[in-house]
């Protein structure tokens, strides 16, 4: 059993469908799973649609229209015959998604967002999926929210593994190529959750578990896990082989190649994953799994944009004692803050966050009854694995450093 996990720039147009298709016939897909996210920019698209049902009603049909007409150019360029089931299958979706719009009573921002964002993976696979039929690629579409369980915490869900596991088990055909979707899941009322944003290679990891399956492949539009995001940096390497906890760290640091919460349930049965580029299927890429050292031993560049410094002091000149870290740590929990850096002197505090939920004016508000507080919009947060001096002089140059903190393997540099 193998998993694969193909991403939206893998699918982005009909190109890409049948480079699917193509990587599939070199590589083989006996007793194979494929996971597929949505296509191209779908995700941002509907992430405007929902942005649009909130805040300029008038504007909802035309932004749905602007994504359906999307997917009906590639199946127009898919199939010949305009009666497919494709294009009614897929139009049947979109009717599904204006229906939820018309009977909503939820004002809740997240649930509306994880009953909807979804559309484009429920639209990406049964797409392909029927594009596989077409030519002879045999295969079964699966609902994924049959299959992974979670709890309500809308947009970043927890799985219920014993539930997943018990379903997966009982409702899936090993010797079929099947396909599904990442990314979603659903809740104990059946109403669609999400994993986090790039939850789709933690989809492939959840399948991978429950199905012991011998190994994971997410084809990707580079090489494999290079040493840097090529977006920010010039001459990213290839690296070619990772260990577990390596890789876990990169993740944990916001390496974008590799969701955070992919690598644990691999590591625990010992799956090794493999990152491929699907425009050269048939190329090593990158491994990652047990008892492999970081091949080659070089610095790791992470980056990540839009960031918040939050510095503290207290009013008084006390110190800033386990009480009050209790206390801030309790209020960045209460306003969905993801915590990236801490550092801490004896009347300071500072922390680096993710305004994910859009909370932060609210955690400030409190925050100001207490401390005196200091804070940067739009920062940037670099992250080096191994770092070396030029290492560190490459991402300084030229930028305001406004927090470095060292360990003995990683340094970390916020920057405005």
């Amino acid at each position: 059993m193998q998993v694969f996990k193909f991403g939206g720039a893998s699918v982005k147009d009909a190109k890409g469908v049948k480079n699917l298709a193509s990587v599939l016939k070199k590589v083989g897909h006996k007793n194979t799973l494929i996971i597929v996210s949505a296509m191209g920019k779908t995700t941002n698209a509907i992430e405007g649609v929902i942005k649009n049902y909130f805040e300029n009603k008038t504007e909802l049909q035309s932004a749905i229209q602007e994504v359906k007409k999307f997917h009906n150019e590639i199946l127009l360029d898919l199939f010949e015959n305009v009666n497919h089931q494709a294009f009614k299958k897929v139009n049947d979706l979109f009717d599904e998604l204006n229906g939820f719009f018309k009977s909503n009573k939820s004002p809740d921002y997240n649930f509306v967002y994880d009953q909807v964002i979804g559309f484009g993976e429920l639209a990406s696979t049964t797409i392909i999926s029927e594009y596989l039929n077409s030519i002879d690629i045999k295969n079964t579409w699966l609902d994924v929210r049959n299959h992974i369980k979670t709890d309500n915490y809308y947009r970043r869900a927890n799985v219920n593994w014993a539930e997943t596991q018990k379903l997966i088990s009982s409702n899936f055909n090993k010797s079929v190529l099947n396909i599904t979707q990442g990314f979603l899941g659903s809740d104990d009322n059946n109403f669609t959750t999400t994993l986090g944003r790039e939850g789709s290679d933690y989809t492939a990891a959840i399948y991978a578990y429950c199905l012991n399956a011998e190994q994971v492949t997410i084809w990707k539009d580079v090489p494999g896990v290079l040493n840097a995001d090529p977006r920010y940096f010039e001459n990213a390497q290839l690296l070619e082989n990772i260990s577990y906890r390596e890789a876990i760290e990169l993740a944990f640091y916001g390496a974008s190649v590799i969701h955070p919460k992919t690598l644990q349930p691999l590591q625990r049965k010992e799956i090794p994953l493999y990152v491929k580029s699907f425009l050269n299927p048939e190329s090593a890429g990158t491994q990652i799994g047990k008892n492999v050292t970081l091949k080659p031993m070089i610095p790791c560049f992470i980056v990540k944009k839009n960031q918040v410094l939050i510095s503290l002091s207290s009013l008084d000149f006390s110190y800033i004692v386990e009480e009050n870290i209790s206390e801030i740590f309790t209020l960045l929990h209460r306003y969905k803050m993801k915590v990236d850096v801490i550092q801490n002197s004896a009347i300071s505090f500072s922390v680096c966050v993710d305004n994910i939920y859009n909370n932060l004016d609210k955690l400030l508000q409190q925050l100001k009854a207490k401390f005196k507080v200091n804070s940067h919009k739009n920062v940037s947060l670099y992250t080096i694995r191994h770092y070396n001096q030029s290492a560190i002089n490459q991402i300084e140059k030229g930028k305001t450093v406004l927090l470095k903190q060292l360990t003995q393997e990683t340094v970390q540099i916020i920057t405005k």
